[in-house]
C-alpha cells in the first residue's frame, strides 16, 4: 500500500514511521493567569483596588506638597508681623518682605512642583512594578 509521490520516511516492514509532534512548551498553563493591566482595563473589583491605591497616594502626595508651600507662603506674614525688625530690612533699597514675597518665593514654589513631579513619577514606576510582579 504505497502512495506514488510520498514523502513519508518508512520503516524497515514498509510502514510509514511514527513521528511525535511535540510543542516548543513543555508544559501547559493550568491556570491562564488574568493580567492585573486587563483588571485595570476592564475596570473590575480588583483594578479598581489597584487605581485607587495609586490615586490616594498621589493625592497624599499633593496634599503635603500643597501644605508645606501654605504654610511657607503663609508663614512669611506672621514672621514678619511677629520680628518687626525685620520689616526695617532693607536689601538693595527694597524692604526685605517684598524681596521675599517678589523674587524669593518663586525658587521655593519651582523647588516644590519639581520634587513633587519627581516623587509622583516615583509612586508612578512604583505602581508599575506592583502590576507586573502581581500579573
Amino acid at each position: 500500500m504505497s502512495r506514488a509521490g510520498s514523502d513519508h520516511p518508512r520503516g524497515d516492514d514498509g510502514r510509514p514511521r511514527r513521528e511525535v509532534v511535540t510543542s516548543p512548551r513543555t508544559t501547559a498553563a493550568r491556570n491562564p493567569r488574568y493580567p492585573v493591566t486587563r483588571e485595570i482595563d476592564e475596570q473590575t473589583r480588583l483594578g479598581e483596588v489597584y487605581m485607587r491605591s495609586l490615586v490616594r497616594t498621589q493625592f497624599r502626595l499633593a496634599l503635603f506638597v500643597c501644605t508645606v508651600l501654605a504654610c511657607v507662603v503663609g508663614g512669611l506674614p506672621l514672621l514678619f508681623t511677629l520680628v518687626p525688625e525685620l520689616r526695617a530690612v532693607v536689601v538693595l533699597g527694597v524692604p526685605l518682605p517684598w524681596v521675599v514675597l517678589a523674587g524669593l518665593i518663586y525658587p521655593v514654589f519651582v523647588t516644590g512642583a519639581w520634587l513633587y513631579v519627581r516623587q509622583a513619577e516615583r509612586n508612578e514606576r512604583h505602581f508599575a512594578e506592583l502590576v507586573d510582579r502581581a500579573g
